[in-house]
């Protein structure tokens, strides 16, 4: 599925592909992302290439605005529940409201089952605007507190 806006002069855009739909550079440019925010940034390091990128229910969802990758999210069939991980935001983008564009690109992806995520405690609350509530005790992953998430299907918001 692809969707785009014009936000002012500038054109954005939100692509959601399979593994094998990736083309070497798009497949590039989402790992350097993550590898730049998640393991750089944040001081984490993490296997983020856990085989999950290539099963083949996992969707790549991929925001770009003038054809430079900004954002991206993976989405995760876990069979009775869809699995939202990996949302990220280059820092260009940040603070520009694209965050929600890539977010409801991605709730999208997600009809018809429950969706369930892991989020960055400070995060918690931004997600919850997307009908998302807090399921359990604060946990941390690598060294950062995140909180589980889920969304009931019939949530109605996107």
């Amino acid at each position: 599925m692809t969707s785009s806006s014009d936000r002012g002069a500038t054109a954005v855009t939100t692509t959601a592909l399979g593994f094998d739909d990736l083309d070497a550079r798009t497949a590039y440019e989402i790992w350097r992302l993550r590898q730049d925010v998640f393991i750089i940034e944040q001081a984490c390091p993490y296997p983020d290439l856990d085989g999950r990128d290539l099963e083949p229910g996992t969707r790549h969802v991929v925001l770009r605005e003038d054809g430079a990758l900004l954002g991206c999210a993976r989405v995760l069939d876990d069979g009775e529940v869809w699995r939202i991980g990996r949302v990220v935001l280059a820092a260009p983008a940040r603070g520009r409201g694209l965050a929600d564009v890539l977010m409801e690109a991605t709730l999208e992806e997600v009809r018809g089952r429950d969706v369930v995520l892991d989020a960055q405690s400070p995060l918690a609350g931004w997600y919850e605007r997307f009908g998302f509530t807090v399921t359990g005790p604060e946990f941390l992953d690598d060294g950062i507190p995140h909180l589980p998430m889920r969304r009931a299907r019939s949530s109605g918001l996107v």
